[in-house]
């Protein structure tokens, strides 16, 4: 069995958050950029990810999709990259927590805010996030506990969580918190994040040249 890194991405998605993960963890890898349309929603992608969306990996014969289980994955398949607490310790915990956190209420809360969907007050129980303006607060107090999530020491949580506030501050979907814009120039200053966003915006380049 071949123990290859592939990821399938496209450099205006989300794999740019996967791509900066696996810049972090320093092993080889190999991408296979997928355009929007057929080529995602092809039986032969959909075989891998039946959601025909990107990005996915693949570590010789495991798949994993979702940003946030590849990032968690990644972190974990190599850990001499110390980019995940160890099991059972007491960083664990808050590591699950915001890593979660992220992929579920602020995901949520910022893509319906992006697309207009006002929760009414009297609502705010049905919905996990229970307003934006909680899911911005409860993000500022997580930021500010050190210079990382889990204080003094980077993690995969940072790539996935810090992705989505610094494409939240360019956007314009997440409020312009001075401790956001702190926090995510510090990540996006490490030179795995610098590479990353490199060879994706070298992508994106190409495909604008006549």
């Amino acid at each position: 069995m071949s123990d290859e890194l592939v990821l399938y991405t496209n450099p205006m998605s989300r794999g740019r958050i996967a791509r900066w993960m696996l810049e972090e963890i320093g092993q080889p890898y190999r991408a296979e950029i997928l355009g929007y349309g057929p080529a995602m929603k092809g039986a032969g992608y959909t075989r891998l990810n039946p959601m025909g969306k990107v990005p996915t990996l693949t570590h010789g014969e495991t798949v994993v999709t979702e940003c946030a289980a590849i990032c968690a994955y990644l972190a974990d398949a190599f850990p001499d990259a110390g980019l995940a607490p160890r099991p059972g310790s007491r960083e664990r915990g808050p590591y699950y927590r915001w890593m979660f956190f992220a992929a579920g209420p602020t995901e949520a809360a910022v893509t319906n805010r992006s697309l207009g969907v006002e929760i009414p007050p009297e609502k705010a129980g049905f919905v996990g996030y229970g307003g934006f303006g909680a899911v911005m607060d409860a993000l500022e107090g997580a930021v500010t506990q050190g210079d990382y999530i889990l204080g003094d020491r980077f993690s995969a949580v940072d790539v996935y969580l810090g992705a989505q506030i610094g494409w939240g501050l360019q956007f314009g979907s997440i409020e312009k918190r001075p401790a956001f814009e702190r926090y995510y120039a510090r990540i996006a200053a490490r030179p795995a994040a610098i590479r990353a966003d490199a060879i994706d915006d070298a992508l994106i380049a190409e495909t604008k040249t006549p």
